[in-house]
């Protein structure tokens, strides 16, 4: 589904990712972890068209969409969920919703995943706890019917209860084998347990990489550890 090979990117002359190459097959769940510094926003960046690339090529379903601006690439099929919760604070949950469903039986499917948003419908984005307006970003960026759900660190600051919900919608959505998910992520234990296989980045390089399973704690804390 999508393809970074090879890429070196960066800011101005300063190279932050140095020769990266990740790949997400379609309908898997793949988390890159990686300390603050380690280039995983850079990473997103040029996943999501942000940022250029000085080297290496993106691909998203065999096509070259390097050059391609972040609106071409959500017209390919890629849905992103930037860190922070965002949402328009004095809209209500449901006016959130509808800003991007093309039918009402569309915002219905979300409540499957999120329950909690159904009991949140007239209440104003700007009044939710953050693990709330998590779960609406989230669900927001779902009706837009992606192929590949883009999560940028969605458990910073969130209670647990809400990291599990999370954690159960990523393994949902990708047993249905039509969504691939590409998930950065600090929080080592959820990051595997939502996803097949990682990679952890150090000082703009992959360090390890491989599927989940105890071995695999045990490599990413070891790569992680300062």
């Amino acid at each position: 589904m999508l393809e970074i090979s090879g890429v070196t990117a960066g800011y101005g002359r300063t190279r932050v990712l140095h020769d990266v190459s990740i790949e997400i097959p379609t309908g898997k769940a793949v988390s890159v972890m990686g300390h603050n510094g380690a280039g995983k926003t850079t990473l997103l960046r040029v996943a999501t068209g942000l940022i250029p690339v000085m080297s290496g090529r993106v691909r998203i379903d065999g096509e070259d969409v390097t050059r391609l601006p972040p609106s071409k690439r959500v017209a390919r099929g890629l849905g992103y969920v930037p860190q922070g919760q965002l949402s328009f604070p004095q809209m209500t949950t449901l006016e959130n919703l509808q800003l991007v469903a093309k039918r009402g039986s569309d915002i219905d499917e979300v409540f499957d995943l999120f329950p909690v948003l159904k009991e949140l419908l007239g209440r104003r984005a700007g009044l939710l706890s953050g693990g709330q307006r998590q779960q609406l970003a989230i669900a927001r960026t779902l009706l837009t019917k992606p192929r590949l759900l883009v999560l940028d660190e969605p458990t910073e600051g969130i209670q647990p209860n809400i990291v599990a919900d999370i954690e159960r919608v990523i393994i949902d959505l990708t047993r249905r084998g039509d969504l691939s998910v590409l998930l950065v992520e600090q929080h080592v234990g959820f990051a595997l347990r939502s996803t097949s296989s990682y990679y952890v980045l150090k000082a703009g390089r992959i360090a390890v990489s491989g599927d989940g399973g105890d071995v695999a704690d045990e490599l990413v804390r070891e790569a992680m550890a300062i």
